[in-house]
């Protein structure tokens, strides 16, 4: 049974699918895409997904779009452990309710900072035609990235964005009480973590740790996703921003 990932390294939802595939030893053939090349907009590509993002699987020639959708498919067609959707009906429903919270609210923020930060300086050397030509040629980024424009987005929206990072933080900090942790649910991470997680790998990558300090459960629960198997093998070399983005790292340790 064939498995083709056509994601890029730092892209915080091909990174979701490649925890999942990663954790259940599944062996696939990964495409990566340059996104600043464009890579994701060519014709070969649309054509397995109109959407003009990553990640795509193919399994055996059925094309699989969108994170979310993916990880849910793996777990149905290799349901080997471990197993990342819990059996109990309720649990399975608060799984993904908090799917959809992240998927609504963290996924999108944390895109604001990150274009700030990393991507900008790529924007600004563009003239205005070229940057209005690759914003129109983006089916699902277009209205954020003609709202960033080639000046950043403004210090509202960035504040806004942070506003809704500690909104999760919260929110991940009030369920792994209720469970007793050390994840979202338990004991053991359920597709809910993983959809959470290159998140707040994200903002511990770009030094925003600190929106956990009051919540040192959330700081545990990044030790025990580091500590997972999966978590190396998913996190290669160059999935960082600070690793891709020299001048980001220099940015950050001056700031220090």
């Amino acid at each position: 049974m064939a498995l083709t990932l056509y994601n890029a390294p730092q892209s915080t939802c091909s990174q979701r699918v490649r925890f999942v595939l990663n954790a259940k030893g599944l062996a696939f053939a990964e495409h990566r895409l340059d996104l600043f090349a464009g890579d994701q907009l060519k014709p070969d590509y649309l054509a397995l997904n109109p959407n003009g993002v990553v990640p795509t699987l193919v399994h055996d020639g059925a094309v699989i779009i969108d994170s979310s959708v993916i990880m849910e498919y793996v777990e149905e067609v290799f349901p080997e452990t471990p197993r990342f959707v819990p059996e109990n009906p309720v649990a399975r429903a608060t799984m993904r309710s908090l799917m959809r919270f992240i998927d609504e609210v963290p996924a999108p923020a944390i895109r604001v900072p990150s274009y700030n930060l990393a991507f900008l300086p790529h924007f600004q050397a563009m003239s205005e035609e070229a940057f209005r030509a690759m914003a129109d040629s983006k089916p699902l980024r277009r209205e954020f990235l003609l709202s960033m424009g080639r000046t950043g987005f403004p210090q509202a929206d960035m504040d806004l964005s942070l506003k809704k990072l500690e909104q999760t933080v919260a929110r991940m900090a009030d369920a792994i009480a209720a469970s007793g942790g050390p994840f979202l649910q338990g004991p053991a991470p359920t597709l809910a973590d993983i959809s959470v997680m290159p998140v707040i790998v994200r903002m511990d990558d770009i030094r925003l740790a600190h929106l956990w300090a009051r919540h040192p459960a959330v700081g545990a629960w990044l030790d025990a996703i580091r500590a997972q198997p999966a978590f190396r093998p998913t996190y290669y070399t160059g999935s960082l921003l600070t690793e891709k983005y020299p001048h980001l790292r220099a940015q950050l340790a001056a700031a220090c």
